[in-house]
């Protein structure tokens, strides 16, 4: 008796663990993308094989140890502090997944097995958008920022969003396992393959013939920033002269350099240290110069992109729209004559304003970005998911992190990591895109359509909730 008791639990252990592994590898700062396909599977197949306990036990224990990739980064990060934003993000998002799995579990065990493939995926696409809308510091770190050297599959997200990238990869092992679980009709097999494949095989396909365009005239951009990092320093001759040295000595054809978020700061609107000689190195070299400036007025913080443009001009100003501590910005800003649109790091962590971007032509989108060194490469890929949705190439300068240049289909031409032992990394590539896409035109109609189909399927599962034990045979239980 002892001994099936221990064997009883030997299963769920198991996939705990095996869940848990997969996830920390597959998801979080530095992930593996197709582990991030798998990390779901074991717990999945697991569900409708053993009391509605034990699954929801098993899918909360596992998500939440694969989180444990983030913990280090949380207990020192200034953006995303263990307490509270890291607590929350952890226990929300193993929250989510305990919701997936006991709706993937109710449908499977009353033999719907097409409807928990598509019903358990759109709860958890519908839970992160709601999540996105509502949140105050945006989304990212998803199963759809993990698949971001992966511009096959990033493919849907120019007509669903990130949230049809979202589905997509939880819907592949929620597919398999409804597949793979006991006791379905043979007709429920065939309806739950045959959708499963046709909708991966639609995808991919997609992706393939998106990734075999063409744009517009390529254009060669430049992304700088310092090894040393430093928030907003005050404006200094030296400071602005190593900027400037490095614009000077750019490649020739650069029509485009994007320095860091914060890359000055001062308390005047328009230092002339400052102004003066990136407007003349940017008439020099004919190029558009976007740079991080914060203004302190008092004990408010304007947090700015300053464009200077190819003519050596006056600058024009962009104003941060998406910031816990400077006042919001709500303008779209181009550098003058051209289609060159301007965001600064957090600003890449909603939908807008770069929907807004894409859908007025913008054929590049300049990106002054600061980040905590660790999580560079998921922060830019955020980036980079945004510009796919859009048809947009993004170059990404961001200091203590990463510096990332994309094309609109989401192929990173360029990319370095900041730290290194000269004064400042710098990266060049010739980006181009495919223009406005469905998602520019129609937003997040699919994040919609999974919120609709999550709320259905909730709804219609409830009334079977203290039946549902009673729906898994006897011999399933005993496993």
């Amino acid at each position: 008796m002892e001994r099936q008791a221990r064997e009883a639990w030997l299963l769920p252990v198991g996939v705990l663990l095996c869940s848990a592994v997969l996830g920390y590898l597959g998801t979080g700062l530095a992930p593996v993308a197709v582990l991030t396909w798998l990390a779901p599977l074991p717990v999945l197949l697991l569900a409708p094989r053993v009391p509605v306990r034990t699954a929801l036990g098993v899918a909360f224990g596992a998500y939440l140890l694969g989180t444990a990739n983030s913990w280090g980064f949380q207990l020192h990060s200034y953006d995303e502090p263990m307490i509270p934003v890291g607590l929350m993000i952890n226990l929300g998002m193993s929250l989510t997944f305990v919701l997936t799995v006991w709706l993937f579990r109710s449908l499977v065990v009353r033999g719907r097995a097409l409807s928990a493939a598509v019903a358990a995926p759109a709860v958890w696409t519908g839970v992160l958008f709601v999540v996105s809308v509502a949140n105050p510091k945006g989304l990212m770190g998803t199963f759809a920022n993990d698949q971001g050297d992966v511009p096959l599959v990033l493919q849907t997200a120019a007509v669903g969003g990130m949230w049809a990238v979202e589905f997509l990869v939880m819907f592949a092992p929620c597919a398999v396992a409804a597949l793979l679980s006991p006791g379905l009709p043979r007709g429920a097999r065939l309806r739950t393959g045959t959708v499963a494949v046709v909708v991966i095989a639609a995808a991919l396909g997609f992706g393939a013939l998106q990734l075999a365009g063409t744009g517009g005239p390529p254009q060669r951009v430049a992304a700088i920033a310092p090894n040393q990092y430093a928030w907003a320093p005050p404006v200094s001759d030296t400071l602005v002269a190593g900027y400037v040295h490095e614009i000077e000595n750019l490649p020739d054809g650069v029509r485009t350099a994007v320095l860091p978020e914060g890359a000055f700061g001062a308390e005047e609107a328009d230092p002339a240290s400052l102004i003066q000689p990136m407007r003349e190195a940017a008439r020099a070299r004919a190029i558009d110069i976007v740079l991080g400036f914060v203004q302190a007025e008092g004990r408010t913080r304007y947090n700015f992109a300053l464009v200077f443009p190819a003519d050596g001009g006056n600058p024009v100003r962009y104003l941060k729209q998406h910031d816990l501590i400077s006042p919001h910005g709500h303008d779209l800003v181009f550098a003058p004559g051209t289609r060159t649109g301007v965001e600064i790091c957090a600003d890449l962590d909603f939908a807008q304003p770069s929907r807004d971007y894409g859908a007025a032509g913008t054929t590049l989108l300049a990106v002054a970005a600061s980040d905590n060194d660790e999580n560079g490469w998921q922060h830019s890929r955020t980036g980079l998911l945004h510009g796919v949705e859009n048809g947009m190439p993004v170059a990404w300068a961001g200091q203590n992190g990463s510096l990332m240049i994309s094309d609109g289909w989401g192929r990173v031409l360029a990319q370095a990591r900041t730290g290194g032992p000269a004064a400042f990394t710098t990266i060049t590539a010739n980006v181009t895109g495919p223009g406005p896409t469905v998602y520019s035109r129609l937003g997040d109609w699919f994040g919609w359509l999974c919120l609709a189909i999550a709320l259905a399927a909730l709804i219609a599962a409830l009334p079977v909730t203290a039946t549902s034990r009673r729906a898994v045979p006897a011999d399933r239980t005993r496993r």
